[in-house]
C-alpha cells in the first residue's frame, strides 16, 4: 500500500510538472483556432464544424509534442496514428452533420420567412376584401331600404333599382367565388381531373364570355394562332385561367386600346401570350403582380369599373401551377404580357 501511495504521489508531481508545458503548447493553437472560427464566422456551417473539431485534435497533438519533448517514441507514435485515425472519422462526419444542420438551418429561414410572407398576405387580403364587400353591401342596403320605405315607386325606378341590386349581389357571388378557389388553392384541396383538352376550344369560350365587357370599353380584342395544341389538363380550371387574364386585360386596357391573344407551341410546351396596353408596370412590382390582392400602382392604366378583389392573377398563377405549367409577367410594347407555359398531351 505504501508503495502504491508513493507511486500515486509521484505521478501527480509528474504531471504537475508537466502541465504548464502542455498549457505553453496548447494554448497558442486553442488561439489560433478562435482566430480562424472567428474568421469564417460568416462562412459555410460545414466548415465551422470541422474546423471546430480539427481545434481540439490539434491542440492533443501539440500537446502530446510538447511535453515528449519532440521526442519520437513508440507511445508517441502510436498516440499521432490514433489522433490520424479519429481525425479521418471524425472530420468527414463533422462535414456531414455540417451541411445536414445548414440544410436545415435554411429551410427553417425559408419556411418563416414564407409564414411571415404569408401572414401579410392574409392580413392584407382581408384589409381588401373588407373594403370590398362593405361598398357594394352599403349600396344594396341603401337601394332596399329605398324601394321598402317607398322612395321610389314608378315601375322604370324600381325596375332600375332591381337591377343595380342584382348586380351588385353578383358582384358579391364572384368574390365569394375568388375567395373559394383561392381558399382550395392555398389549402392544397384542388383536386384536378386531367385529360387532353383542346386549347381552341377554351380560349374561344373565354374571348366569347369577355367579349361583350370589351364591346363596353370600347377595347378590340384580337385572337392569332401558330397552332391549336392540346395539352393535358383540367378544363374548367384552364378556362378560369384564360377567362382571368383576359378579363384583366380588358379591365387596364384604355379604350381604344387593344389586346392581343396568342397561341403557339414550342418544345413540349403551349404557349399562351396575353397582351394588354396598360402602360406598363413599374420593375419594382412586376414581382407582385401575382401577389394575393395586388392591384398595381397609378403607373397603370385607371379603370372607371370595379376592378375586382385583387385575385384574379393569383388564382391564375395557382392554377397554371397545379397544372405543371409556368406563369410570367412582363412590359411589352404598350402594355404587358402575360406568358403561360403548359405541358402538352401526350
Amino acid at each position: 500500500m505504501v508503495d502504491s501511495g508513493e507511486a500515486l504521489d509521484q505521478m501527480l508531481l509528474h504531471l504537475w510538472h508537466i502541465l504548464p508545458y502542455a498549457l505553453l503548447t496548447v494554448l497558442p493553437v486553442v488561439l489560433v483556432g478562435a482566430l480562424l472560427l472567428h474568421l469564417l464566422r460568416n462562412g459555410s456551417l460545414a466548415t465551422t464544424m470541422t474546423v471546430l473539431v480539427l481545434i481540439p485534435v490539434a491542440a492533443l497533438l501539440v500537446g502530446v509534442l510538447g511535453i515528449s519533448g519532440f521526442m519520437f517514441t513508440t507511445t508517441l507514435t502510436t498516440m499521432l496514428l490514433v489522433c490520424l485515425l479519429v481525425s479521418l472519422v471524425v472530420v468527414p462526419v463533422a462535414v456531414f452533420l455540417g451541411r445536414r444542420i445548414a440544410r436545415r438551418s435554411v429551410w427553417e429561414r425559408e419556411a418563416r420567412e414564407r409564414e411571415r410572407a404569408a401572414e401579410a398576405s392574409r392580413r392584407e387580403l382581408v384589409a381588401w376584401i373588407s373594403h370590398d364587400l362593405r361598398t357594394p353591401l352599403a349600396g344594396i342596403r341603401a337601394m332596399a331600404e329605398a324601394l321598402a320605405d317607398g322612395v321610389v315607386s314608378s315601375p322604370s325606378e324600381v325596375s332600375g333599382y332591381a337591377n343595380r341590386i342584382g348586380g351588385e349581389t353578383r358582384r358579391l357571388s364572384s368574390m365569394v367565388d375568388d375567395l373559394f378557389e383561392l381558399s382550395r388553392i392555398t389549402a392544397g384541396a384542388l383536386r384536378l381531373t386531367m385529360s387532353a383538352v383542346p386549347l381552341q376550344d377554351i380560349v374561344s369560350d373565354a374571348l366569347s364570355a369577355q367579349l361583350p365587357v370589351a364591346e363596353r370599353k370600347h377595347v378590340r380584342v384580337l385572337a392569332e394562332a401558330k397552332a391549336w395544341p392540346v395539352v393535358l389538363g383540367s378544363d374548367p380550371e384552364l378556362a378560369r385561367v384564360v377567362v382571368n387574364l383576359v378579363s384583366n386585360a380588358i379591365r387596364h386596357t384604355p379604350p381604344d386600346g387593344t389586346v392581343a391573344v396568342q397561341i403557339a407551341v414550342e418544345g413540349p410546351d403551349a404557349v399562351l401570350l396575353v397582351d394588354d396596353a396598360c402602360g406598363g408596370i413599374p420593375d419594382s412590382e412586376l414581382t407582385r403582380v401575382f401577389d394575393v390582392a395586388f392591384r398595381g400602382s397609378a403607373a397603370r392604366t385607371p379603370s372607371t369599373e370595379h376592378v375586382g378583389g385583387g385575385l384574379g392573377l393569383a388564382i391564375a398563377k395557382g392554377l397554371v401551377e397545379a397544372h405543371h405549367g409556368r406563369i410570367d409577367a412582363r412590359n411589352h410594347g404598350p402594355g404587358c404580357r402575360f406568358e403561360v407555359r403548359l405541358p402538352l398531351a401526350t
